[in-house]
């Protein structure tokens, strides 16, 4: 693991800034609607910016506005600085999810060098798909989203789990054909859809509380946030949200709890 100093961090949170404000560029061309979240919404309210030690960034779209963001990377992306990736134009990626790259960098999460796509410094673009209102059901729906987590997940935690029952059973996971596991999850996506609901959640990623689920209204009404001087769009109901996701996110975690990204290479730009 690479232990990033203060210079090399500062680097890689300006150009995750960078790969934001293209996102936010694209999103107010095409009027598609999205917001900051989790740890960057956080860094917004409590820092005015990045979280101090924080080495990504998140952005989330309500699954319909997600599809706009996929089809218009197409035409208005600047793909002379960036590339979008997720699991349907990317052979080999293994995730529910969208992750907008920067050209020309290098970011290489430890147990993931095998993985056979390019992975320069992102963001995450993440969906948000409607989950059952029934309490009861939805924690049916958690399992089938942690089966598909696990699943997708297996390639890299064949190599990357510590326990040698757990690479072997990832490793027996693996075998399930790529196409046939995005295929499957596809119609998933489909179904989980149906209906629109009062809870969305992103599929393939834990959610706090044990309620399998956050709630679709702090997505759909946003308010202009300052992040790093530059206004972007983040949840309106931000201290609802927060409270729900963190607890009292107004307090600093403690040295030991203030997680990073285990990286085997880095490269990044030169901003600062």
């Amino acid at each position: 693991m690479i232990e990033l100093d203060k210079k090399t961090l500062r680097n890689l949170q300006l150009t995750e800034l960078e790969l934001l404000e293209e996102v936010d560029r694209i999103c107010k061309k095409c009027n598609i609607h999205y917001n900051i979240i989790a740890g960057t919404l956080l860094g917004a309210v409590r820092h005015g910016g990045f979280i101090p030690w924080d080495d990504d960034a998140d952005v989330a779209l309500l699954r319909s506005e997600y599809e706009k963001f996929r089809k218009a990377c197409e035409t208005e992306l600047d793909t002379t600085r960036f590339y979008f990736q997720d699991h349907e134009n990317t052979p080999g990626y293994r995730w529910g999810y969208g992750k907008l790259r920067r050209k020309d960098t290098v970011f290489l999460r430890e147990h993931q060098e095998h993985m056979p796509y390019e992975q320069g410094v992102f963001i995450d673009v993440f969906p948000l798909d409607y989950v059952p209102e029934n309490y009861g059901v939805r924690r049916v729906h958690n399992f089938v989203c942690f089966l598909y987590r696990k699943f997708f997940w297996s390639e890299v935690g064949r190599v990357a789990d510590k326990n040698p029952f757990m690479r072997g059973l990832y490793t027996v996971m693996s075998k399930v054909p790529e196409q046939t596991l995005k295929e499957s999850f596809n119609r998933f996506i489909k179904k989980t859809d149906r209906k629109k609901t009062k809870w969305v959640r992103i599929l393939t990623f834990p959610t706090p509380n044990k309620a399998y689920g956050y709630r679709t209204r702090w997505y759909e009404h946003s308010a202009d946030i300052d992040f790093e001087g530059i206004t972007f769009r983040g949840i309106r109901d931000y201290d609802q949200y927060l409270l729900f996701k963190f607890g009292e996110y107004h307090k600093l975690p403690p040295e030991g709890q203030r997680k990073v990204h285990p990286v085997s290479d880095i490269r990044v730009l030169e901003k600062v």
